[in-house]
């Protein structure tokens, strides 16, 4: 593929990217090439937008149904008091067209099914999973895994959360397959086991830290830089600031 030209403009705009040897203009080009689908415009999808549209990333996709209400703008900062009412969808392209003019959004105003999630994944690089049910988790993860597309996925609950990268259909330096999320999560908790952010609640800073975590791996994955979260699940105990890392294995 044709390295994608880097303008005078932005070769300033990402100059604290390219004085890095680890991204360099090649790594810089990679970002301007990638095509990124964020599932869901809420507290975890807000700053992964945010963070990959100043990032340089060429094409971000954004799936979401929903329309932004005011008890949304304690976490989704992606959102304003003036777009309440209004498509989320629309409201991040238009703050995603503020942050950064280069960056062509896609918007994709449904709900994801069986039966269209994989024909919207196989048209991106990667996948970042800031959804908020099982049901979506799982979907996703399953598109990916039968797409072969890099799954960045999290998960916030009131005052913690967690990350990984999912790439299942690749092997380890030990030459096992990679595990997948039914391999973290054999099976959904039971209905209501689990509350929602509207009844348990949640602090809103905990998904920006979440989310930027994301937005990184993200970032690691396209540039090729770094150890991305494969078979690693990173946990975030904000009452306590402090960080834990579990490795789990294919079943």
């Amino acid at each position: 593929m044709t390295p994608a030209a880097l303008t005078d403009e932005e070769l300033e705009r990402y100059a604290r990217h390219i004085v890095l040897p680890e991204i360099g203009g090649a790594g810089q080009q990679r970002l301007k090439r990638a095509r990124v689908l964020v599932i869901g415009a809420g507290g975890l999808g807000a700053p992964v937008l945010e963070y990959l549209a100043a990032a340089g990333v060429g094409t971000l996709g954004i799936v979401d149904d929903d329309i932004v209400s005011l008890s949304n703008l304690q976490r989704q900062v992606i959102h304003a008091t003036d777009t309440v009412g209004t498509a989320k969808t629309e409201s991040a392209k238009a703050a995603i067209a503020r942050i950064n003019p280069h960056v062509a959004v896609e918007l994709h105003d449904f709900r994801l099914t069986a039966d269209n999630a994989a024909v919207l994944v196989a048209r991106y690089d990667v996948v970042v999973d800031g959804s908020d049910n099982f049901e979506t988790r799982y979907l996703v993860a399953d598109a990916c895994a039968a797409e072969k597309r890099p799954l960045v996925h999290a998960a916030v609950g009131r005052f913690d959360g967690s990350v990984t990268v999912l790439m299942p259909f690749g092997t380890g330096t030990d030459g096992r397959p990679n595990p997948g999320y039914r391999d973290l999560f054999p099976e959904a908790p039971p209905e209501g086991l689990v509350p929602s952010c509207a009844v348990a609640g949640v602090v809103g800073a905990l998904t920006g830290v979440i989310g930027t975590l994301q937005a990184m791996e993200a970032i690691k994955l396209i540039t090729g830089i770094g150890e991305p979260l494969v078979g690693r699940l990173l946990l975030y105990d904000a009452l306590s600031a402090r960080f834990d890392t579990i490795r789990y294995k294919r079943n």
